[in-house]
């Protein structure tokens, strides 16, 4: 009986795989007999290429377009179909030497003998015409079609960015790159690479043995449909940046405006800057290291990499943070000297003993001496250490010191010097005469020109602001809320004071930059000159206009400047001007500022 069962099983065993065996070759049959899918002639295959997507556009706050995308092309290999082509004449097509050609091929084999990667990227259109009429002479290569970047009004290039070849750390941390690649690398390109880059699609196309196109295949059925870039809509105003670039020529600098009632940035100048159009193609690599070399570095964004004593412009801070401590009121007097004031001399002579409000107009350095030094001895505090960290936490309630972290990349923080530091320096023995050059904004303290047009947004908003940033649209998404409201640690109503100051600045008979004033507008302001130990000093002024619900914050720095009366003042008055009215009247002003070169020795 068991011997039974036992052969029972033997034959079903056999027949399954009989069975197994019957469907296999019918299948096989069926793929190489019946179905033309893989079925592959001698004189046809499938070759299948990216769709790349078209990159997301950029327009101004006004709609003005100023990134466009352009037809660009690709030569691509795939190196095991390459056979008996001749490479002088191959080389002479594509203007490149035979150790140029050698390096290349070497590299899209290492990269995968049997796949495609870029053997010449970012050709012309012009060269294009002339290469694809003689490509099926050369089989394994084949173009596929790319766009680049243009510029039709070659500004703003720090706030773009450019675009690329991905590197490996790049590709390993997004597998939606592959060699050949392009990403943003700095700039807005950078920061909304995800909006911009889109989705790829992919197309499969017949071809022959020379590698010409037959048409596609199954009718297109599997083939995918790239998905272009979101469009960004920017805060820039390109009227207002672009003048700002003119009047920032053979200067060495920067200018940032911003609204405050949104953050959002109008004009965001460094100078010098460069054509972004000269980074963009084959001729990317060459310019980049011409302008790497360049000895006024013009690849350096001052607006958010420069850091420079605040000056005079800082005085505000140290008197708002005198009243919200009570130690000084709108009415308290200190003595002056002028230019033989002892331990710290004032810039200039004027009427002593002044006030608040007059010391502000007249920027008079001991007045924010004396407020520091009473700040810091008040008797609340066990000591004047303790006195410095609630005045340093002040300060970075001004957005100092730290980063916004929005949407622009490669800011960096300033410094508001710690307790720490001074401990080290001075062994912990120090008081506020030992560091009272922070009074007036110098010593230890850095701002960037972004953190210094903030300043300017907090003074006009009494004491609040939104972080500083590009974006407005996505595509038709409005992008609101994205950053919260910030308030300083000052309480509003010390800002009035402040901001009445500052609008003497430009009203005053005695105001600093009172042949400044904006025609028809009332607005705030502070000339500063900053102290620098390579050479003469830097010229900085900022601004708010009109002094009751500001529509636009300033500042300026003009480095070796001088006083902030000599260039930056000017400077900010004009784009205001330019801002509200949308044309300069005076002349004469615009034509001085225009021609001014700091960077040129005259002959």
């Amino acid at each position: 009986m068991a011997r039974r069962d036992f052969a029972q099983r033997q034959y079903i065993i056999i027949f399954i795989f009989i069975l197994f065996g019957v469907v296999f070759i019918a299948k096989l049959f069926f793929l190489q007999i019946l179905d033309n899918t893989y079925k592959l002639s001698a004189n046809n295959a499938i070759r299948s290429t990216v769709q790349y997507p078209l990159r997301g556009l950029i327009y101004d706050r006004n709609g003005k377009l100023l990134v466009y995308n352009e037809a660009a092309y690709d030569l691509m290999v795939i190196p095991r179909q390459v056979k008996d082509i001749d490479t002088n004449k191959f080389c002479q097509l594509l203007k490149i030497d035979t150790d140029d050609y050698i390096r290349r091929m070497q590299k899209a084999i290492k990269f995968a003998s049997y796949k495609s990667s870029i053997f010449i990227s970012q050709i012309s259109r012009e060269d294009y015409a002339y290469i694809a009429e003689n490509l099926y002479k050369y089989p394994g290569f084949f173009v596929q079609t790319r766009t680049l970047r243009k510029y039709p009004v070659p500004i703003a290039a720090h706030t773009f960015g450019y675009i690329g070849e991905v590197n490996k750390n790049e590709i390993n941390r997004d597998h939606y790159y592959r060699p050949g690649d392009y990403i943003g690398k700095s700039g807005l390109e950078k920061y909304y690479e995800h909006d911009l880059r889109g989705q790829k699609g992919k197309k499969y196309v017949r071809v022959d043995v020379l590698n010409r196109k037959k048409g596609s295949y199954k009718e297109g059925k599997y083939d995918t449909i790239a998905k272009r870039g979101s469009n960004l809509t920017i805060s820039i105003d390109s009227k207002i940046q672009q003048y700002a670039e003119q009047l920032m020529q053979n200067k060495i600098g920067s200018i940032v405006a911003i609204e405050p009632s949104s953050g959002e940035i109008l004009a965001f100048v460094t100078s010098p800057s460069y054509d972004p159009n000269l980074l963009v193609g084959r001729i990317r690599g060459k310019n980049y290291g011409m302008l790497q070399n360049d000895s006024l570095k013009p690849l350096m964004n001052r607006a958010v990499m420069g850091e420079y004593a605040p000056g005079s412009t800082f005085k505000m801070i140290t008197g708002l943070i005198g009243l919200q401590e009570g130690a000084v009121t709108e009415r308290t007097y200190f003595n002056c000297e002028g230019t033989a004031s002892k331990p710290m001399r004032c810039s200039h002579n004027h009427v002593s003993p002044i006030a608040f409000r007059g010391a502000i107009q007249q920027s008079c350095n001991p007045y924010f001496l004396q407020t520091f030094k009473s700040t810091l001895s008040l008797p609340k505090y066990k000591t004047n250490r303790e006195a410095y960290v609630s005045w340093y936490n002040h300060v970075r309630s001004f957005g100092l010191g730290q980063k916004f972290n929005t949407d622009i990349p490669f800011e960096l923080p300033g410094n508001v010097p710690k307790q720490s530091l001074y401990d080290k320096i001075y062994k912990k023995r120090w008081n506020a005469l030992t560091v009272r050059s922070l009074s007036i904004g110098q010593g230890e303290l850095e701002v960037t020109p972004l953190q210094l047009a903030n300043l300017a947004v907090i003074f006009g908003n009494k004491g609040s602001y939104y972080p500083p940033h590009f974006i407005k649209k996505i595509d038709d998404k409005k992008i609101e809320n994205r950053w919260e409201m910030k308030h300083t640690s000052i309480d509003s109503s010390y800002y009035d004071i402040i901001v009445e100051a500052m609008e003497e600045v430009f009203e005053g008979a005695h105001g600093t930059a009172r042949y400044y004033k904006v025609p028809g507008i009332i607005a705030g302001g502070k000339t500063g000159t900053v102290q620098n130990n390579r050479g003469k000093d830097h010229s900085v002024f900022l601004a708010f206009a009109p002094s009751v619900k500001p529509k636009i914050a300033i500042s300026v720095i003009i480095e070796n400047g001088g006083f902030g009366t000599r260039w930056a003042a000017p400077i900010a008055s004009l784009i205001m001007e330019k801002y509200f009215h949308g044309e300069v009247k005076r002349k004469k002003l615009e034509e001085r500022m225009l021609n001014g070169d700091l960077i040129h020795k005259k002959k």
